[in-house]
């Protein structure tokens, strides 16, 4: 769920008659946040002591978007497990199990009934079941910010949970939202409920709720939604007592601004993820926002955002790697929703193949594009040279190579140390090509060891150029200019529109 900050359209949620969406969020000037120090580091740097799980997810994808609801999407999933295992992920991010009042899952009422507008009980159990025998784990959406109360209390408002499990009254809502609750622990979700986790019963119940789905159902990793919403203390209580294996907190605020500029320096921004994670214990992990607003201005000719002035990446896997969820897009910035996408022309190029001549040398116009190394089509693309798909060729080496660029974005989110994200609409929706070449990422990430700690060496960070070093055994760029790792070690791994990997 998204702040209301100039990251977002004036277009909010759509939600369930009776709730008016004009009042989801409340505006807020977010005052600036001094660097502050704490346990863990150094200079910035990542100790050796920091908590790191030995079940880091490294891999991730966004199983769902904004209209899976309407696509029996429990039984649709079911049937892309084999994919999403043998692509090499080993988690997979599902949208909230419980029944709602809005079909997204995103206004949950009965935390008990597993039978949503994703598909009834009985088929969330058997993809389940389908994932622990292809070793990925299922993350489930945990939205417990908030709640829709069944009956009318105080007030004349629906803040009563009657008549279903977890039967609180009024005393389960803050007061800032309509209940006899206390004060809000963190940012309101106006419109609907809050729910009180400074109350002894509340936090009882759900982390009894949360064990039955760790316990029961089988779900083994959390992603806690709306986490503005209320102290990073009480997730770390719920992490303590449900014991998931992994967890990822949704802690989304605003950039920092200058009118509609986004400012080179984002040190408050991220200081303000590391801080919630630390305050949840070094439990869980957080979605690296600061990473995502700063990738897709850079994208536009500005690389020079992704070095920081210490050397470093700019957000929170340049401080936190091993704590730093990076992604792309989501169901609330991109999908449907487009709240705050990644811009779309630096996704994918759609052009159609067309028949130019190549600007190479004349032997090659015999053979085609299929008559270049590997290397050499790379040099092509860097150059923006004009090729000539011969009709023979087509067949061999397709326009997919050429026309459907890989995302620069998942470039550098694969290559890169954090946790990275993928999102099911750029791995399933976008053709096949995109599909092969992100898998191509996936594959010599896992193939170099790339991981959530790899070190990393910017080597340029220019307008129209950004490459780096990975664990010692990956070299990228991304951009315009020109560029390739020096010594006969390093072999060309893959490329794309504006974009190359070399391994050793």
């Amino acid at each position: 769920m998204r702040p209301e900050t100039i990251e977002a359209s004036p277009v909010l949620r759509q939600t369930h008659q009776g709730y008016n969406p004009n009042l989801l969020h409340r505006q807020e000037q977010i005052p600036p946040v001094a660097p502050v120090e704490f346990v863990g580091f150094v200079h910035g740097s990542e100790k050796t002591s920091i908590f790191v799980p030995e079940n880091d997810p490294n891999l991730l994808p966004m199983a769902f978007n904004w209209e899976s609801h309407k696509h029996d999407w429990w039984r649709k999933l079911e049937k892309k497990v084999a994919d999403i295992a043998k692509s090499g992920f080993t988690t997979a991010w599902l949208p909230p199990p419980t029944n709602s009042f809005a079909p997204e899952g995103y206004l949950p009422q009965n935390l008990y009934n597993l039978n949503s507008s994703y598909g009834s009980e009985q088929l969330l159990r058997a993809l389940l079941e389908k994932m622990k025998q292809y070793n990925v784990r299922a993350m489930a959406d945990i939205v417990i910010n908030h709640r829709v109360g069944t009956t009318k209390g105080h007030g004349g408002m629906y803040n009563r949970y009657d008549g279903v499990p977890l039967s609180w009254d009024e005393r389960a809502v803050t007061s800032c939202t309509g209940g006899l609750g206390n004060r809000s622990t963190g940012d309101n979700f106006n419109g609907v409920p809050n729910i009180d986790h400074t109350q002894h019963f509340v936090r009882k119940d759900i982390t009894a709720w949360l064990q039955w789905l760790r316990k029961n159902v089988g779900f083994q990793d959390f992603r806690f939604d709306f986490a503005r919403g209320y102290s990073p203390k009480y997730v770390k209580e719920y992490i303590e007592g449900a014991k998931p294996v992994f967890s990822v907190g949704e802690y989304w605020d605003s950039c920092n601004y200058n009118g509609h500029f986004l400012e080179y320096n984002q040190d408050s921004h991220r200081q303000r993820i590391v801080n919630w994670i630390d305050l949840t214990g070094k439990l869980s992990a957080a979605f690296d926002f600061t990473t995502k607003g700063i990738l897709q201005e850079a994208v536009k000719g500005q690389f020079w955002r992704l070095r920081d002035p210490q050397g470093k990446p700019p957000g929170v896997l340049g401080w936190w790697p091993s704590r730093a969820v990076t992604f792309i897009d989501n169901h609330d910035t991109g999908s449907t929703q487009a709240h705050w996408p990644f811009p779309s022309d630096h996704i994918m190029e759609r052009r159609q193949p067309v028949l130019t001549w190549i600007h190479l040398f004349s032997s090659f116009l015999l053979f085609g594009f299929k008559g270049l190394s590997v290397q050499q089509r790379c040099l092509v693309l860097n150059q923006r040279s004009e090729i000539r798909i011969l009709d023979s060729d087509v067949e061999v080496i397709g326009p997919d190579f050429l026309f459907h660029g890989l995302l620069q974005g998942y470039a550098y989110l694969l290559t890169h140390p954090g946790m990275p994200t993928v999102f099911y609409d750029h791995f399933y929706d976008w053709g096949n090509s995109i599909h092969e070449q992100i898998v191509k990422l996936i594959d010599i990430r896992k193939h170099q060891d790339i991981h959530s700690r790899s070190s990393i060496k910017i080597f340029e960070a220019q307008p129209n150029l950004y490459s780096a070093i990975i664990g010692e055994k990956v070299c990228m760029k991304i951009g315009d200019g020109s560029w390739c790792p020096a010594g006969k070690e390093w072999t060309l791994a893959t490329c794309g529109h504006r974009y190359a990997v070399w391994q050793k």
